[in-house]
């Protein structure tokens, strides 16, 4: 696997703007998420194996088109 890693920022207008969440194929096989905060010394993490990271996706894929939906639909 490439050794890659994606950060994404938070929202301007949410005041997330300089939090940062990194996502990452980890040494054991799986993919690790970290969110770090400016104000917080260590970001929170998680890793997830393969599968869960699958249905992690399939929920987020979800859920944000339910987002979008109510959005279009105001």
């Amino acid at each position: 696997m490439a050794n890659i890693s994606l950060i994404f920022h938070g929202k301007e207008d949410s005041g997330t703007e300089r939090t940062e969440l990194e996502c990452f194929f980890n040494i054991n096989g799986g993919i690790t998420i970290s969110i770090k905060d400016e104000n917080e010394y260590y970001p929170s993490v998680i890793s997830l194996d393969i599968p869960t990271a699958i249905k992690f996706a399939k929920v987020l894929r979800y859920e944000i088109n339910e987002a979008k939906g109510e959005a279009e639909n105001g």
